[in-house]
């Protein structure tokens, strides 16, 4: 039974990213169906609806990476029974078997998180750029997801059905 406890909890954290997953892209289809800038930025005081929902996408932006770098990664080493180790460690190991597309990109999405949740409205230019920036980085999230799951499959030898169904694209 102890041997299938890391299996199992890598699935059970697989579904969780899928759910985070969907959640995101929903509040990025919102926020991003309107023009994003410097002035959208200093009318969120006026449109308190537009300003949640841009709250909501940088919660779930932020959510959603932590979950997969600071859970489903090294979950799925633990499953592959793996060492796990620093955060850039595993996010190295991820890129070397396929499931990142580039750790450089990964570490960069994680301090514009930073940036989007502490620098919030400082600078309005700045924010701006940085939410843009967001709405590129996301994708990667349910790329990230979507590899993991494949692996799972493919080298695991999962079952299909008994993992969560393949994220949608942003787009």
């Amino acid at each position: 039974m102890n041997e299938l406890l890391p299996v199992t909890r890598f699935i059970h954290t697989l579904e969780t990213v899928e759910k985070e997953i969907r959640h995101l892209q929903y509040s990025w289809h919102r926020v991003f169906s309107e023009e994003i800038n410097a002035n959208w930025v200093k009318n969120l005081e006026n449109t308190p609806e537009t300003a949640e929902r841009m709250e909501a996408f940088i919660s779930r932006f932020g959510r959603t990476q932590d979950t997969i770098s600071d859970k489903l990664l090294p979950r799925w080493l633990m499953a592959l029974a793996e060492k796990t180790g620093s955060q850039i460690e595993i996010l190295n190991r991820a890129e070397r078997l396929g499931i990142l597309q580039n750790t450089e990109n990964w570490l960069q999405a994680r301090y514009l998180r930073n940036r989007l949740v502490h620098e919030y409205m400082t600078d309005p230019a700045a924010f701006a750029k940085d939410l843009l920036l967001a709405k590129t980085y996301s994708p990667m999230f349910s790329y990230t997801y979507n590899q993991v799951r494949q692996f799972a499959i493919d080298r695991m030898q999962i079952d299909p059905g008994e993992l969560p169904d393949k994220a949608k694209g942003f787009y």
